[in-house]
């Protein structure tokens, strides 16, 4: 988590936050506990939560009449609603604040087009684990974004988990496809997990709870171990034993699950290219 200082120090004018759903709750909830005061925050969503609305009784800015100024604004509503939001907080970029957009499949061209050309606009990619801190999210700015711009998105992306910078746009939607969606596959691997337990004579309450710890404590091993996972995956399996049989199946050539998941993990970043136009 970014230390409390930091946060204040990078936004001495304060965060704007367009949308306040799960994704831009979280980072919200992200930044205060990592210390940023809720008067540092001015949220805009039409619909606000009684969590933001006892917020604003602790200095939270929710829906002003005229905004302030704000080194960063986050836009975080969902893209099909960014053409009729963003016009809201197109007055910012006359006083340099940084746009950092969360919209999947819409390019930062996009955004030039909505604040102007000498607006500094970085594109994120984050995952709904950032829900519960243990997100990921891949960043990449326009030619406007100074260091210490990037910097700071860096600081508030990563009050809510890790975070990687892209070297091109066009890599992202190969991100979106990985870790944007990726933990929708990770979710249908428990429910396969689940189902194929009961299907073995598990009763299902048995089955859900194994499949669901297995699988979080097969990822937390992977995240602190410093073998990689196909090292893991051989000390887990004796010689001709029960884990050798089932990967047998999950690595048959040309059907195996490294196959499907590629299939799978292309057909999601073809149709994020056809979402961005």
């Amino acid at each position: 988590m970014t230390e409390a200082a930091d946060l204040t120090a990078l936004a001495p004018r304060g965060v704007t936050l367009l949308g306040c759903g799960k994704m831009g709750g979280a980072m919200l909830e992200g930044w205060l506990a990592s210390g940023l005061p809720p008067a540092s925050v001015t949220v805009l969503d039409p619909n606000p939560s009684d969590r933001l609305k006892a917020l604003a009784g602790e200095g939270l800015k929710l829906n002003p009449e005229r905004l302030g100024e704000a080194d960063v604004c986050i836009l975080a509503v969902k893209p099909q609603m960014m053409g009729e939001a963003a016009p809201k907080v197109a007055g910012l970029a006359a006083g340099g604040t940084l746009y950092v957009s969360i919209a999947a499949g819409t390019p930062i061209s996009a955004f030039e087009r909505l604040f102007g050309e000498g607006a500094a606009i970085v594109r994120a990619m984050p995952n709904t684990p950032a829900a519960v801190g243990r997100g990921i999210t891949a960043l990449i700015g326009n030619a406007r974004v100074s260091e210490a711009q990037m910097e700071a998105a860096e600081t508030l992306l990563a009050a809510v988990g890790e975070t990687v910078r892209l070297e091109d746009e066009s890599q992202m939607d190969a991100v979106t496809a990985l870790s944007g969606s990726g933990p929708a596959y990770v979710f249908h691997l428990i429910e396969a997990m689940e189902a194929a337990g009961v299907a073995a004579g598990l009763p299902q309450d048995l089955a859900a709870r194994l499949a669901r710890v297995t699988v979080q404590g097969a990822g937390e091993l992977a995240r602190l171990s410093p073998e990689d996972p196909a090292q893991l995956r051989v000390n887990v399996t004796s010689p001709g034993g029960t884990t050798a049989a089932a990967l047998s199946v999950l690595m048959a050539e040309g059907e195996g699950l490294t196959e499907l998941a590629t299939r799978a993990v292309a057909a999601a970043a073809a149709r994020s290219r056809e979402l961005a136009g």
